[in-house]
């Protein structure tokens, strides 16, 4: 099995909606604001290419970042800065076109974590899904909560992707901690604080470890450290508990995370200090495949 970091189209988002109640003097030493006040955030997925029994073996990918749907105003509105699909490049750049990707695994269904999934927008074009061939899985909670979503989280979701994804024939919407459609090397944990069902995947398999994709539980490096939220979390007191659960693990069994909106690190491994404190260690800017 070999993982790679794939890029996706990037945003500038607010400071202060990404770290809560951090204050500004704390955040911006580790995300720089330009004049809007807003940071520089990745969408970035992983992809899982799982080995080859005589034929070619399967492309798992975690998540497709916000992609190019938006129309302009929008696309503007929500700071992304490319107006191309970056996601379908970088695919292509690492070997696999989009109608090579047999799964993608979705923590939730917010527009910066599913867009990608579309086809870039174009005047009077209704929106398509850019990936021929791949299942979907996502878990009932985060279905459920977009297709009936709350008033403070309504602008979050794509109101015509749930009913691109069922069209396929090709969806799973899983509750336990496995997936029929991918198999034992996948494990999934659930999250509450973020938004409800956030899926959390563990991939085993990879020489380095067994790596989880964290989604909006830990957006980046500095949101290890228990304490920093974000303002878009329902639940924080809630999210640094299950933070907490979750690193723990990590940590114990020297397995790697993997960051989807750090713009300068992919991945890492997680310390905990003798007072309990939670760091990110041996940053990986990209993987490339090899541990």
């Amino acid at each position: 099995m070999r993982i790679y970091s794939v890029t996706g189209n990037s945003q500038r988002l607010d400071g202060g909606a990404m770290y809560g109640n951090c204050p500004r003097p704390v955040w911006a030493k580790w995300s720089p604001p330009d004049e809007l006040n807003r940071i520089s955030l990745a969408c970035r997925a992983m992809l899982v290419k799982e080995p080859s029994n005589g034929k070619r073996g399967r492309n798992v990918l975690l998540e497709a970042g916000i992609g190019a749907f938006f129309e302009p105003k929008l696309r503007d509105r929500f700071g992304v800065q490319e107006d191309r699909h970056v996601l379908l490049e970088s695919l292509a750049a690492r070997g696999v076109p989009a109608e090579d990707v047999d799964v993608i695994v979705l923590s939730h269904l917010h527009f910066d974590h599913s867009g990608g999934l579309l086809t870039p927008w174009a005047e009077g074009k209704p929106l398509e899904l850019a990936f021929p061939n791949a299942s979907y899985v996502v878990s009932r909670r985060a279905w459920d909560r977009a297709n009936a979503p709350h008033a403070r989280d309504r602008a979050s979701f794509i109101p015509e992707l749930q009913g691109l994804l069922e069209q396929t024939g090709r969806l799973e919407i899983v509750e336990g901690d496995r997936s029929a459609t991918l198999g034992d090397a996948y494990s999934f944990s659930y999250s509450e604080g973020h938004t409800p069902g956030l899926m959390l995947t563990r991939v085993e398999g990879w020489a380095g470890g067994p790596i989880t994709f964290l989604g909006d539980l830990v957006p980046g490096t500095p949101w290890v450290h228990l304490p920093i939220t974000m303002g878009y979390d329902r639940y924080p007191e809630l999210l640094i508990d299950e933070k907490r659960a979750l690193l723990d693990r990590v940590v114990a069994e020297k397995g790697w995370v993997f960051y989807t909106h750090d713009p300068s690190a992919a991945a890492s491994r997680v310390d905990k200090d003798a007072k309990g404190k939670m760091s990110a260690i041996e940053a990986r800017a990209t993987l490339d495949g090899a541990p």
